[in-house]
């Protein structure tokens, strides 16, 4: 896929709905008494993959054009699958269903992609472990594929060395069937879905602080799920139109969940224009409309505590900062090299390769603003948000940018795009 220089961008846009929220609605609507009905959700690849893990362990879920109709088999309602589960691309998918099943009475194993067979899995499989789980990585290099055996948890009380919402969530969802309060401290506040939905569903689950506490469940009760626009995806379309002049777009039900909405401080942190014109609120989770104009950015520090809150949206961020005034700095954000890629490696050299001043870190990047960029062929490393963030700074660089591992971007955003192009009119 080719990309240039754009014209302004303008109109509104519904972006797609948020890929964590999508992927909690079917674990936890399969894990109910009663019909979840979904609306909003995100049908892209990661989020398909745990459609199809939970159809294997005997869920009806239904698709329609607009809705998804998951019917709970209740808590201990899950079968045995008839062969091993493949999660795909999704590290959500691998990491939250592994929680799940350390306390299911039957054996599973746990598979997926090439990328995903080389993600840390170790960072789940100790604190299940400590619950008294049975689970290990087939290869025993702590990676993918995971043998599981069901088996009676207690709870534990954990501290994780990196906030992830993922491991948290991991280990909640076993607390769901543990003997005792399970509770899971770390060291950043991350994104709070899981707490915020299973909440919804009946659970008793809590927050004190940058601790996670719940107790164990004897069921939990379907629910009507709206799912709001996915903020990662919005983001791309946010930078595009701050650096593309006389850029003027609205983007609609936005999820703003203030776990999630570091991109939003960043970028108007950097003089980013970008105006909440309207918020609603469902099940605890705000979205809004906000319009966001083109704007002159300038450099700025991005560390410590805000890192969870937009640590998928770093490499976007990153791009801005090659078109803004002066030196922007990222740290703390070691995560990013356990993604689907090595994004702070791969954010260093292609941006480097377009011509923009930046040097790579150990735990993030340095980037030299003002520095026009140019036409390049984008290794995206088969990273869907590395392929996005490299079609939005073509939009405001000169010459082409080839990015021809663009299937990718199918995994969070198959209309990106169709969407894309509606904008440059």
């Amino acid at each position: 896929m080719k990309f240039s220089s754009s014209s302004p961008l303008r109109g509104c846009l519904n972006v797609p709905g948020d890929k964590s929220i999508s992927h909690r609605s079917v674990m936890f609507g399969a894990l109910a008494k009663g019909t979840t009905e979904i609306s909003n959700f995100l049908k892209g690849a990661d989020c398909l993959s745990t459609i199809s893990c939970f159809r294997s362990m005997g869920v009806d879920i239904q698709e329609t054009d607009q809705t998804i109709l998951v019917r709970g088999k209740g808590l201990h309602g899950l079968r045995r699958p008839d062969h091993v589960l493949d999660c795909g691309n999704s590290g959500t998918t691998t990491r939250l269903i592994s929680g799940i099943l350390a306390g299911q009475d039957f054996d599973v194993t746990l598979t997926g992609d090439e990328s995903i067979q080389k993600r840390p899995m170790k960072r789940i499989i100790e604190p299940l472990s400590l619950m008294g789980a049975h689970i290990l990585s087939v290869r025993g290099n702590d990676c993918a594929p995971l043998s599981i055996s069901g088996s009676h948890l207690h709870g534990i009380s954990y501290s994780t060395p990196v906030a992830s919402a993922q491991v948290k969530s991991a280990i909640l969802l076993a607390g769901l069937y543990a003997d005792g309060e399970t509770r899971v401290t770390e060291p950043a506040r991350s994104r709070n879905h899981t707490e915020l939905m299973l909440a919804s569903f009946g659970a008793d689950v809590k927050t004190e602080g940058t601790t996670a506490i719940i107790r164990p469940a004897k069921e939990l009760f379907s629910q009507s799920i709206q799912v709001p626009g996915d903020i990662s995806s919005a983001a791309f379309f946010m930078a595009a139109a701050l650096l593309v002049p006389g850029s003027e777009v609205l983007l609609k039900n936005v999820g703003i969940n203030p776990t999630r909405d570091g991109v939003l401080r960043v970028f108007r942190q950097m003089g980013g224009e970008i105006e909440t014109v309207s918020q609603t609120s469902r099940a605890g989770e705000p979205a809004a409309d906000l319009l966001v104009r083109s704007s002159r950015l300038h450099g700025t520090e991005i560390g410590g505590d805000i890192i969870p809150t937009l640590i998928d949206e770093l490499p976007v961020i990153a791009a801005a900062a090659c078109f803004a005034d002066g030196v922007t700095v990222i740290r703390d954000a070691a995560e990013l090299k356990v993604k689907e890629s090595n994004r702070i490696q791969a954010m260093a050299e292609n941006l480097t390769a377009m011509g923009a001043d930046v040097t790579e870190t150990e735990d993030g990047m340095i980037i030299r603003g003002g520095k026009p960029l140019h036409g390049a062929v984008i290794d995206s490393r088969n990273d869907h948000r590395i392929a996005m963030t490299f079609a939005v700074a073509a939009l405001a660089s000169q010459g082409e940018v080839s990015i021809p591992q663009w299937d990718c971007v199918n995994i969070s955003y198959p209309a990106f795009l169709d969407d894309l192009r509606s904008l440059m009119g």
